[in-house]
């Protein structure tokens, strides 16, 4: 039986590559995005066993805090984009001072519409590698910035 194109939006995954990242109120386009993941951080418990009967200590394990996710961002280094953007944020940090920024990540459908969007809350750079220097290739020059943030939230579009 044949599904309906709305049936097939509905019922199939999304292709990962038509996404858009907005670095505040900024597009920039990278060419990969990994990192984006929302885990709690758990404490273990124990205490003596009182009625069950059962040697040795009861263990609990129990959810804590959110846990602070680092996002890697990677792109083919343009210097128009590369040296302002990316660069000066990671070179104004100073001690204890930084300009923490919203990151925004759209997964989108193929009319460039966002049905999932991503955001990193409070995100600050606290690594930028240059591209990896080769004689022999002809590759594009990539560079990657990690980021940590508070949290990432996750919506529908």
């Amino acid at each position: 039986m044949a599904l309906a194109k709305e049936d097939l939006k509905a019922a199939y995954p999304l292709p990962v590559y038509n996404y858009r990242v907005e670095i505040g109120s900024e597009a920039v386009a990278f060419s990969e995005v990994s990192g984006l993941s929302i885990s709690v951080e758990t404490t273990t418990y124990k205490e003596s066993p009182t009625s069950s009967g059962v040697p040795g200590p009861r263990l609990m394990v129990m959810p804590g805090q959110l846990a602070q996710p680092t996002i890697s961002l990677k792109k083919g280094l343009v210097p128009a984009i590369s040296i302002p953007i990316l660069y000066g944020w990671i070179n104004s940090i100073q001690l204890n001072q930084v300009e923490k920024k919203d990151i925004k990540i759209s997964l989108c459908n193929e009319a460039g519409d966002p049905v999932v969007t991503w955001i990193a809350i409070n995100a600050f750079p606290t690594k930028l590698d240059a591209p990896s220097f080769d004689a022999n290739s002809n590759d594009a020059a990539i560079e990657s910035m990690d980021l940590i943030c508070d949290r990432v939230t996750m919506s529908a579009s």
